[in-house]
């Protein structure tokens, strides 16, 4: 059994293997390290209720709800919608699962989203490195890359869901690669795992889904049985757009405003053809004019969606290059494998076409997922609040790019070269940049209305989710003075309470009639006068945040 292991172990060197794979592990952590020492900071020294980014509040205060009682006692939604079942936000709650186990195993505070971000990407580094096995000029080009991609640590060290994407898809990639070289069962089916449940946290992930099909119906074909293939295929996929749409018609509350555009869609059955394919071509024509413009100003002036728009098409340009250069490859080896005569001329030619085609299919694939999320953007997205989602793809490409088996690595030095630009240079807004750090006036109101709620609010376990357990959120409200709410210190809100993000038109119309029990506005703005004159319990007050009872 010893001697067994032993080969095992020095089979392929897996000890340098091992030594790679945990040097790729400790970029994570010597990232966000040194980001934050630049500063003059430490990791500790992270603290959400600082950012502002008003996402984090209701990712951060749900997965505390689910790990202290399972869901949310209280709605929430978007004036006032909640989900047909439960009391879930307007986004699927898988997407927040990591982070659910990492609370019911750890506890939940605020570190604890930024601590399980920066051990989802080690683990996710490690098995990339374990599963890969690259090269020295890999490794070198990969940290590289991962260094010059800010984002990485920006999104480390907060409360967005974005890192969870990612390391899943660093893993999927990995085993991806690992696959061709084992054709195995279980890994096919991990694949099948990874992207069926990154498709129900995002469903423009049902893009990665289409590679393990590939995958599975190009083995069924060499066993001559294509039919059985293709038909399990369509099942996986079948079950998993069903699945996706059971939690988001269940689960998810209306939103603001639609999240996905589909008029382009709808228009081929309302219209006819000629008028859908006008809206279609139309749509692309004045989103395309928007992308390119927003693109220009990113390179200009550093605009973040600009710039994650022109750190997208760049990488995505290497991906198509690259893939069309190794399919120009295979072509000429299989040419020069017909004129060969020799057989261990044609077994060279034929490892050399199979180690190229390996590369080929990952590139071509995460080529073809750039291409399709471009387009997806466009025709169903808004283009500022859709930018984000491009960072995942660049994210996972700088993976695919390091691993290319070129002479001179110089489009991954060229990759390099653009975020370096982007996402350093010009990376100078600190709304989308800067790591939120604690402040002591900050903390301390935080921590004072901590002791407020306490006292002021009573949550109610009887036939949750319901309205009594809801604090109305007046979103974007100014006063006199053209300060907003400081939302962050709804951060202090007592576990299991809902939140209920509302436009001010919305809250004064429905003044007399809101179904919400509690009233978070701005000290000595309009929904704050309205409260009083309709009498309502004044429960407590600082010179940002006022909250009232209703009943």
């Amino acid at each position: 059994m010893k001697t067994a292991f032993v080969d095992w172990w020095k089979q392929d060197k897996r000890y340098m293997t091992l030594c790679k794979a945990l040097f790729l592990a400790l970029l994570p952590v010597l990232c966000c390290v040194v980001a934050c020492a630049v500063e003059g900071r430490g990791i500790g020294a992270v603290y959400l209720p600082s950012s502002e980014w008003n996402d984090e509040l209701f990712y951060y205060k749900q997965v505390e709800s689910i790990v202290k009682f399972g869901y949310p006692q209280g709605y929430y939604g978007f004036n006032e919608s909640h989900g047909l079942m439960l009391s879930f936000a307007a986004w699927s709650p898988v997407l927040v699962l990591p982070w659910i186990v990492w609370g019911l195993l750890f506890g939940w505070n605020l570190m604890s989203p930024i601590i399980c971000n920066i051990l989802l990407m080690t683990v996710a580094l490690f098995l990339f490195g374990w599963m890969t096995k690259p090269n020295y000029r890999q490794m070198i080009m990969l940290t590289l890359l991962f260094c010059l991609y800010t984002p990485f640590v920006r999104y480390m060290l907060s409360g967005m869901p974005e890192i969870i994407c990612i390391s899943h898809l660093i893993v999927f990639y990995g085993l991806a690669v690992s696959f061709q070289k084992d054709e195995s069962v279980g890994k096919l089916v991990g694949l099948f795992g990874i992207a069926g449940l990154l498709t129900l946290m995002r469903p423009y992930m049902i893009l990665f889904l289409l590679l393990p099909v590939y995958f599975w119906i190009r083995g069924a074909r060499r066993r001559g049985k294509t039919v059985w293939g293709i038909a399990g295929s369509c099942l996986v996929l079948g079950v998993i757009v069903i699945a996706y749409a059971l939690i988001k018609h269940y689960f998810g509350a209306e939103y603001f405003h639609p999240l996905f555009f589909t008029d382009w869609i709808i228009t081929f059955f309302t219209e006819g053809f000629g008028a859908g394919v006008h809206n279609l071509f139309g749509t692309l024509y004045w989103k395309g004019r928007d992308f390119y413009a927003h693109t220009v100003q990113g390179l200009r002036t550093g605009l973040a969606s600009g710039a994650f728009f022109a750190g997208f098409l760049s990488v995505m340009a290497v991906l198509v290059v690259q893939s069309v250069a190794d399919w120009r490859r295979i072509r000429r080896i299989q040419r020069e494998r017909a004129q060969i005569q020799t057989a261990e001329q044609r077994r060279l030619g034929e490892m050399e076409e199979v180690r190229i085609r390996t590369q080929f299919t990952i590139e071509a694939h995460l080529a073809f997922s750039f291409v399709g999320m471009l387009f997806a953007l466009l025709l169903m997205y808004k283009l500022t609040e859709g930018s984000k989602h491009l960072l995942t793809f660049m994210a996972v490409g700088i993976f695919v790019v390091a691993l290319m088996d070129t002479r001179f690595f110089k489009k991954a030095m060229l990759i390099g070269a653009v975020f370096a630009y982007l996402y350093s240079y010009k990376a100078v807004d600190p709304y989308d940049y800067q790591v939120p750090y604690v402040e002591a006036h900050r903390q301390s109101q935080v921590e004072d209305w901590r002791t407020r709620f306490g006292e002021i609010l009573e949550l109610q376990r009887d036939h949750t989710p319901n309205y009594e357990n809801v604090v109305i959120w007046v979103f974007n409200e100014q006063n006199a003075m053209g300060e907003t709410m400081k939302w962050q210190l709804l951060y202090a809100l007592p576990e299991g309470f809902g939140i209920s993000c509302c436009q001010k038109d919305y809250v004064l119309e429905h003044l007399e009639t809101l179904n919400s029990r509690y009233i978070a506005a701005t000290s000595g703005a309009e929904v704050d006068l309205a409260c009083a004159r309709a009498g309502y319990l004044e429960l407590a007050r600082d010179e940002d945040l006022v909250v009232y009872e209703r009943y």
